[in-house]
């Protein structure tokens, strides 16, 4: 890598230009990348659900639905304002009360059950279908049209509603997002390093490296919205370290060349040797979400992934051309750092290393009975917020919670199932199920076929268009409107009972919907979190055992990030704070990836010293005393770029999983600073033994 070094020294100049000119490409990449705000898209294809809601859109010509209120109108404008629906690009059906029977007809000659389940006070609602797909582009449009025609009078819910509503706060947030991270993090850096320039240069060539890697994202053709939000805060967050090795290494390489470009040269080699081994944990944390079935991991870490990469080759490159560019500035803006020399309190530790280890394994217990039982929510309808939907839904950017609201409270909706079932069912057979079905517990009624031909109006008096809309080949579709929350167990367990007696009647049936699929997201993210864990700890224990070339090293190093999740994750069971059902499985990776780096900065110094011949002891004040400056810099970047996004969010799942890496990142460095060298103590004999390059020909001195 020196050779590589000096061909960077040489060429900077054009260095920086290509890196400039690449911005032009990935620029129009991140513009033509879709996002994808649907989180039961990620759900596994085979699945009933899934496939269910694909031959509801092949066969009816149906994707999105959505329950529009009206409020105060007469029926006149009612039905005016359901026709003006249905020109709306993208609504295939529009029902109501006027698709039943005509307006002459007055509503009140329906039986009273079923008027009530239309009508609330001076309230109606229509069922809108939309021939896209829930969170498809077109949709999204849609239902922002229906907004404008229908007014303040009106209020549209479902799904489709609330991926609209996401989108736009989504746009709206996310430079933000940017604008904070890159703000807290330059402060930090700028108050715990010792120039004020570098960490502006930082900065940009991260900033070039988070550009690189949106732009990129156009060969996955979409992500996800909350990989696009978190992106660019996390390749921030995770690849500061390297800006840092390399400013680091180059100031004590000045010292030692005349030249600055000889400098940068072997500052180059020695950050990469550096770098490569920090990267690659960080690499294979977010790898290891690849393994999820619910495949919204598998597109946040490939993306980041990438973006580790990509932070890597821009520090090795575009930051020494910077470097060099402005060396006068560097040097003339230099100060003293705020962090003072830790050699008091690397005697402290290792003197009362007992007392570090005993607290470890008090607090071991409740960390690890949190950790199991931290409470999570599947409910999509509060991705916008954790906070309380009634104080939420007065806000315009969340007009789908006033509509969801109104529905729950007004009509005792809170959500609605789908049934795809045989077409050609006897109609004595239908109609039993869908009297089994109507006394589910929590079921408000049935709305399919056989209730409306015979059930609630004269067959001879439905509208052909009705039951065109509940037919459609060897396929009928009934509605299920639930007053169950999603996925609640009372919902839930609503869902086994109706699918029950769904396969009794037709074995290839299948029960679709937000619920059910949120159901089957339970399951598979249950699942996930085992399997991804695992993977997550076999990949770091096998990076650490190959880099420090040691067969206990890496359960040492692993039990102590472990700690640091349990303690991290644990946390918010004791203060009863729920989190997002994908929040847990994320951070667990993402914290053993990106701050085992901590631990293993320390246990390099430590072999060292003690392959030169430094007793146990004063080895682990060496390495403790040399490591901690370099571990707050590190921790307190993390914690910067991520904990003011975390704060400033009002997008749930965005200001909880911030929220968790900043606070993982303090965890992980208290713990590495106060319980690795407790362990280091207790197991010396053991470490080197089982490890190679511990144990020098030098005499070794006596142990402190």
């Amino acid at each position: 890598m020196h050779k590589f070094g000096r061909a960077v020294t040489k060429y900077r100049i054009p260095i920086l230009v290509l890196a400039v000119l690449l911005l032009i490409p990935s620029y129009l990449g991140m513009i033509h990348t879709r996002i994808n705000y649907d989180m039961l898209d990620y759900l596994p294809s085979d699945m009933d659900t899934v496939t269910g809601q694909n031959i509801m859109l092949d066969e009816f010509g149906k994707g999105g639905f959505s329950f529009v209120i009206v409020q105060g109108m007469s029926d006149k404008d009612v039905a005016a304002l359901e026709a003006k629906i249905e020109a709306v690009p993208h609504v295939a059906d529009v029902l109501w009360y006027d698709d039943l029977l005509s307006l002459d007809v007055p509503k009140e000659i329906l039986p009273e059950k079923y008027y009530d389940k239309f009508n609330s006070g001076d309230e109606t609602i229509m069922a809108v279908f939309f021939d896209t797909a829930t969170s498809a582009d077109e949709t999204m449009e849609a239902v922002t049209q229906i907004r404008s025609i229908t007014g303040d009078q009106c209020f549209v819910s479902g799904l489709s509603a609330m991926v609209t509503d996401l989108k736009a706060l989504c746009e709206k947030e996310e430079p933000i997002y940017v604008g904070i991270a890159v703000l807290c993090a330059l402060a930090a850096m700028m108050l715990l390093l010792d120039s004020w320039v570098a960490p502006v240069l930082f900065l940009i060539s991260i900033g070039i490296a988070i550009l690189w890697n949106m732009g990129t994202n156009w060969f996955f053709g979409e992500v996800s919205y909350i990989t696009k939000a978190l992106a660019a805060v996390l390749q921030l967050a995770v690849t500061m370290d390297y800006s840092i090795f390399l400013w680091h290494s180059y100031s004590e390489h000045k010292e030692l060349h005349e030249s600055k470009e000889e400098a940068m040269a072997e500052a180059i080699d020695a950050t990469f040797t550096a770098v490569l081994g920090s990267s690659v944990t960080t690499i294979a944390g977010f790898l290891a979400l690849c393994f999820m079935s619910y495949t919204m991991g598998r597109d946040l870490g490939l993306v980041m992934a990438k973006g580790v990469l990509l932070g890597v080759i821009s520090c090795i490159t575009t930051l020494p051309a910077l470097i060099l560019i402005f060396d006068k500035a560097l040097e003339k803006t230099r100060h003293k750092t705020i962090i003072p020399r830790m050699a008091g309190v690397s005697r402290f530790v290792t003197k009362r290393w007992w007392a570090f280890l005993l607290i470890a394994v008090i607090v071991l217990v409740p960390a690890a009975i949190g950790y199991a039982n931290t409470p999570v929510y599947y409910d999509l309808t509060k991705v916008l917020s954790g906070s309380d939907t009634q104080e939420l839904s007065s806000s315009s950017d969340f007009r789908f919670l006033t509509a969801a609201n109104k529905l729950h409270d007004d009509f005792n909706i809170s959500t609605t199932h789908m049934i795809l079932c045989r077409s050609d069912m006897p109609h004595k057979d239908a109609k039993a199920m869908l009297n089994e079905i109507n006394a589910v517990d929590g079921v408000q009624y049935s709305l399919g076929y056989d209730s409306v031909a015979g059930g609630l109006l004269p067959e001879d008096m439905v509208p052909a268009d009705v039951l065109d809309t509940l037919k459609s080949g060897k396929y009928q579709m009934i509605l299920i409107n639930s007053a169950y929350t999603v996925s609640t167990d009372e919902c839930n367990a609503q869902i086994d009972s109706i699918n029950a007696i769904l396969k009794k009647y037709d074995p290839d049936g299948m029960l679709i919907g937000e619920a059910p699929c949120t159901k089957d997201l339970i399951q598979v993210t249950n699942h996930d979190f085992s399997v991804v864990t695992w993977i997550s700890i076999a990949a770091v224990f096998l990076i650490i055992a190959l880099v420090l070339k040691s067969a206990s090293l890496p359960f040492i190093l692993v039990s102590v990030i472990e700690l640091a999740i349990f303690i991290n994750l644990g946390i918010p069971y004791y203060t009863n704070f729920s989190l997002p059902f994908i929040a847990p499985v994320c951070i667990s990776t993402i914290q053993l990836g990106s701050t085992v780096d901590y631990a293993i900065l320390m246990t390099t110094r430590y072999k060292k010293e003690r392959f030169e011949g430094q007793g146990k002891m004063n080895a682990i004040n060496i390495a403790l005393e040399t490591s901690i400056p370099s571990i707050i810099v590190s921790a307190m970047s993390f914690f910067a770029a991520t904990f003011g996004v975390g704060v400033y969010s009002d997008i749930s799942i965005i200001s909880s999983m911030c929220s968790l890496m900043a606070r993982g990142a303090l965890v992980s460095m208290l713990c590495v600073i106060f319980i690795l060298p407790a362990l280091f103590v207790l197991l010396d004999g053991v470490i080197c033994k089982t490890g190679k390059g511990f144990i020098s020909t030098k005499k070794q001195e006596v142990s402190l």
